[in-house]
């Protein structure tokens, strides 16, 4: 197979697009060309994936008040200063990382124990492409330091529906979870 062999100045020229094409990338590009919307946890959002299919409310765990669609998905985005409110929903939710800088995702499970993931694409720093947030478990998220914005898409299964859906309440939170006093401070909406 023969090599394919550039001149100089087409590869700088072809280096300065790319350049061009990236950095145009911003935050605003994605939510305009992406049509994304406020979400009420913060950030923008656009569902992008809603099943045809149902699975019955007899077929779920009690936890369910109806019918769910087997799964659904969005496009979620948050810069620089902005983070999702802990909240909780009854199924689990798949994030994926697409563009932008490193996101944290902040968890606090059943059995009241935090963690943080990284979701990027710095493998080598301990990022994630993907992380399972667990069902009826706490959580939010923050672009990290440095981080201008990160999109991200979320699976949920079975489907999101907003009646599964769970503000958190910072007094309750901290009522619960008092060693996790700095997080929920933070990252809870003020009421």
């Amino acid at each position: 197979m023969p090599t394919l062999i550039r001149s100089q100045p087409a590869k700088r020229k072809a280096e300065k697009i790319r350049f061009q094409f990236v950095a145009n990338m911003t935050a605003d590009y994605f939510i305009k060309h992406l049509q994304l919307q406020p979400h009420p946890e913060g950030g923008f959002f656009k569902e992008t994936y809603r099943s045809k299919v149902v699975i019955t409310s007899a077929s779920l765990s009690q936890d369910f008040s109806g019918d769910r669609n087997y799964s659904t998905a969005i496009y979620f985005l948050l810069q620089q200063n902005d983070y999702s409110a802990f909240h909780r929903i009854k199924s689990d939710e798949c994030w994926h990382f697409y563009e932008g800088g490193t996101l944290l995702i902040h968890v606090i499970d059943r059995q009241g124990i935090y963690s943080c993931t990284r979701l990027g694409r710095k493998i080598h720093e301990g990022e994630t492409f993907q992380f399972i947030v667990p069902a009826n478990c706490w959580f939010a998220s923050e672009p990290a330091p440095a981080t201008e914005f990160a999109l991200v898409g979320c699976t949920v299964a079975p489907g999101f529906d907003f009646t599964d859906f769970e503000m958190a309440e910072e007094q309750t939170l901290l009522k619960q979870y008092p060693q996790h006093a700095s997080v929920i401070h933070r990252l809870c909406i003020k009421q």
